[in-house]
């Protein structure tokens, strides 16, 4: 096993110490003197890890509903959430102490959380929004959905944790009921020409690089806390957000102007901020840093369409189709299927008698 200098980490971390992007810090971990992550109650406990994911999640299926309120849209849209969110995960940093010390990552982690910032933030998000110009809603939001499964594959690769049958069953089962959903039936909104190839094109790279960013992220979140790399991460990447928006699209984002904007909006867009970006990136990679399983806790991503049909029913008075109550019904079952069945499968193994 290799020399993690001291610290004391989980599977995953000891896996990854002999990666060139996951170097380890001097072993006065417990010392303070580097300011890194001491055990949260997340750590200790499996369900508060999966309650923060799931918190999470529905923060991320909220934010359609803020945003149509705050009068902005496309990759601005993008630009004005991970500025004003990342400079709110920053100014969270300093509130606490051990999150004070901003610099040390970057003195052991500095072009790797540079590089994540950049492709995990920036890319990511660019090739999200983007490609709502070339495809229609109903594909997209169908594809990106597909990040639990990117989860899973990248983990297999890089961290050499199993991806079961169980596990890519249950995913295509939940993609299909999320199909069905978004659809309401009508799979045929799936389906479009070369235009909508290539924006089809550009969320699936979008999967890929996020998915790739939430495995990447995971031991360097192990050492220094998921505030303050969440908070590095966030920031930088929204910098490269509003560089690239406004040379491509001409949109140079002001944050100085945000009170210019009508109180409805301006509202609407710190909403935006610091609930779906600063909080609900704070639990949902927190969250995935500390659950046993990282694909079965990306896997209740799934339920996001889901909750955001409840959050429509609840708020909006939204009618509910036969089709979309057996599409909430085939997601929630597959991702129910996931959790208890290999463990089912296991205790079942251990019962079985076993030759002397």
């Amino acid at each position: 096993m290799p020399d993690n200098h001291g610290i004391e980490c989980n599977a995953d971390t000891r896996q990854w110490a002999d990666r060139p992007w996951s170097k380890t810090v001097p072993a006065n971990r417990h010392t303070g003197a580097h300011g890194v992550n001491q055990m949260g109650l997340w750590h200790r406990s499996a369900a508060a890890a999966y309650l923060a994911v799931f918190i999470g999640v529905a923060g991320h299926a909220s934010t359609e509903f803020v945003a149509v309120l705050s009068g902005v849209g496309g990759p601005e849209l993008s630009v004005w959430r991970f500025l004003l969110g990342g400079l709110g995960l920053v100014l969270l940093c300093l509130v606490f102490s051990d999150a004070r010390n901003l610099v040390a990552p970057f003195r052991t982690h500095g072009w790797q959380l540079v590089a994540l910032a950049l492709f995990g933030v920036t890319l990511g998000f660019l090739l999200y929004h983007w490609s709502l110009d070339f495809a229609t809603v109903p594909q997209v939001a169908t594809m990106v959905v597909t990040i639990p499964i990117g989860v899973g594959l990248t983990n297999l690769w890089l961290n050499r944790q199993p991806f079961s049958t169980a596990k890519i069953l249950s995913g295509l089962g939940a993609m299909t009921g999320v199909a069905f959903l978004i659809t309401d039936g009508y799979l045929a909104k799936l389906t479009g020409g070369s235009e909508n190839l290539i924006g089809i094109l550009m969320v699936l790279g979008c999967t890929v690089v996020i998915a790739a960013y939430t495995v990447l992220v995971r031991p360097i979140i192990g050492i220094y806390g998921v505030l303050r790399v969440t908070a590095i991460t966030m920031f930088l990447g929204a910098i490269g957000l509003w560089s690239i928006v406004g040379l491509i699209w001409s949109i140079w984002v002001n944050p100085l102007a945000l009170f210019d904007r009508p109180p409805a909006q301006w509202v609407a867009l710190i909403t935006i901020a610091l609930w779906n970006t600063t909080i609900t990136q704070f639990l949902w990679l927190g969250g995935l840093a500390a659950v046993p399983d990282i694909t079965r806790g990306s896997y209740l991503f799934f339920l996001k369409p889901v909750i955001a049909t409840g959050l429509a029913v609840i708020f909006i008075g939204q009618p509910v189709t036969l089709w979309q109550v057996l599409a909430i019904a085939v997601i929630c079952t597959a991702v129910l299927v996931e959790h208890f069945g290999e463990r089912l499968a296991l205790t079942r193994y251990h019962r079985i008698p076993k030759w002397p």
